[in-house]
């Protein structure tokens, strides 16, 4: 849909002679043609800031919507205000089943009549103005992905607007969730679409996938089960994914994409929490993806593959000499080897409680090191 607005307010700019910009009933940018600001047609503070943030800020929005714009059936020119570097518009009201669903807005320097009945031109421009107003009423699901990435990236001037159309489609203040897909290789296979049912909104943030997830109460995760199963089967084998604990409204989105995209990390290093991972079930898993790697000491140790196994299994098995041995398939008298040379490599007795502390959580963080990370947002 994307292509097919722009498609629609290059048109518009034509038929008019005028630069014109396509914003939704929240101020969010949604497509614009090129300015080319050495001729005749000038460009003010407010275009460039909505190019640059995609979007309006509340004061310039306020002062707009005083003009009655948010109400209005026909064009109507908003005057300009030199001291704030605003210029006199055109504003075509975009509209569908008696809604206001954005603006078209044209910078003609004052050059159109906005009450010119009979103008061929702005006829066929009002025409084009009721397509996009029939488009933004269909808009589905994925046509939000541009909100979803606008609250991700933490832009300042982008997020409120994002978080309101986010907001609108989760029904208020509802539950919902982030999946973090995390497709293997590091990007999603070409043809691969974004998962659609189910989902608020989705988008590519580098090579792993975004995608919101309303749940009908906040204890179903069954919406969001259902999706990652589907998009995973149609993912590369050893794809892994991560789901986010349950907020409700827009305003913590960065959060849990924080979570979910740790969660798929560690769904991705640990055979237990693969393929998908829920950030609320992996407990001190959660500590070590903070840290950034291991203690030096370690080193030595993690330069010995069955070494740092056995270092592992011993501590995930709370100390036991013998489940640690069970578990490893090994005479009880060679993990005591096993110790005593971790101890000789590393100078950490792992009968000491901060020992076992540093290397749990160094050999865990190594291990989410060492696996293939979902790409930093």
């Amino acid at each position: 849909m994307r292509d097919d607005l722009q498609d629609l307010v290059d048109e518009v700019s034509r038929v008019l002679a005028a630069p014109a910009t396509l914003e939704d009933a929240d101020f969010t940018l949604l497509a614009f043609c090129a300015h080319d600001d050495s001729g005749a047609d000038p460009i003010d503070a407010v275009r460039t800031r909505s190019i640059l943030t995609r979007g309006s800020a509340p004061g310039t929005r306020r002062w707009f919507e005083d003009f009655g714009i948010a109400s209005a059936t026909r064009p109507l020119r908003t005057p300009a205000e030199p001291a704030a570097g605003i210029l006199t518009r055109l504003v075509l009201p975009v509209r569908h089943d008696g809604e206001i669903r954005g603006y078209l807005w044209l910078l003609d320097d004052g050059r159109i009549d906005p009450d010119a009945h009979g103008d061929p031109a702005l006829e066929r421009a009002q025409d084009l103005a009721a397509d996009a107003g029939r488009m933004l009423a269909g808009r589905p699901a994925a046509d939000l992905g541009d909100a979803l990435a606008d609250v991700l990236d933490g832009r300042p001037g982008a997020r409120p607007p994002a978080e309101r159309r986010l907001a609108e489609r989760l029904t208020g203040d509802g539950p919902q969730v982030l999946v973090a897909l995390f497709p293997a290789g590091g990007a999603a296979p070409r043809g691969w679409r974004l998962p659609a049912a189910g989902a608020v909104a989705a988008v590519v943030a580098g090579g792993a996938v975004a995608v919101l997830v309303p749940l009908p109460a906040a204890a179903d995760l069954r919406p969001a089960g259902a999706l990652t199963a589907a998009s995973l089967r149609a993912l590369p084998a050893g794809s892994s994914a991560g789901v986010s604990a349950v907020r409700r409204g827009a305003a913590e989105l960065a959060d849990q994409w924080q979570e979910a995209r740790t969660a798929a990390r560690i769904a991705a290093a640990v055979e237990r929490f693969s393929p998908v991972a829920l950030w609320e079930e992996l407990g001190a898993w959660r500590l070590a993806a903070q840290l950034p790697g291991p203690d030096p000491a370690l080193q030595p140790l993690l330069a010995d593959p069955v070494l740092t196994a056995t270092a592992e299994t011993f501590l995930d098995c709370a100390g036991s000499a013998a489940r640690t041995a069970e578990a490893l398939c090994i005479h009880r008298q060679t993990l005591y080897y096993r110790l005593g040379r971790i101890t000789a490599l590393t100078g950490l007795d792992l009968a000491d409680g901060d020992a076992r502390l540093l290397v749990h959580a160094g050999l865990r963080a190594a291990r989410l090191r060492n696996a293939t990370r979902p790409p930093r947002s």
